[in-house]
C-alpha cells in the first residue's frame, strides 16, 4: 500500500509540474503580446522632395511613435542642427523589420 501511495504522490507530483511549467510559460509569453516593437536600424539615400517630415510619417507608425518623436530621434541620431536634408545624403532611420524590408 505505501508503494501504491508513493507511486501515485511522485505521479501527481510530475503532472502537477508538467501543469505548473506549461502555465507559466504561457504567461511568460503572454508578456511579450504588447511589448515594444524590434528596433532596427538602416542608412537611406535622401531622395529629391524628401523631408524629415514625409521619413518620418513612413516609418514612425511602425515603431508606435508620433511624427515629432520619430523627427526627434532622427535628428539626435544623425546629429543635425536643423530639419533641412539635402538629397544624394545619408540618413540613418530606425524601423521594425516587420513592416519594412
Amino acid at each position: 500500500m505505501m508503494k501504491k501511495l508513493a507511486v501515485l504522490a511522485a505521479l501527481i507530483a510530475v503532472l502537477g509540474s508538467g501543469f505548473c511549467g506549461g502555465v507559466l510559460m504561457n504567461a511568460m509569453a503572454d508578456d511579450h503580446v504588447g511589448s515594444e516593437p524590434v528596433v532596427f536600424y538602416k542608412s537611406i539615400e535622401i531622395q529629391s522632395g524628401d523631408t524629415l517630415w514625409s521619413i518620418a510619417k513612413e516609418y514612425a507608425p511602425q515603431l508606435d511613435l508620433d511624427t515629432q518623436e520619430y523627427i526627434q530621434r532622427l535628428r539626435e541620431m544623425n546629429r543635425l542642427q536643423e530639419d533641412v536634408i539635402h538629397a544624394g545624403r545619408h540618413l540613418t532611420v530606425m524601423y521594425n523589420s516587420g513592416a519594412v524590408g
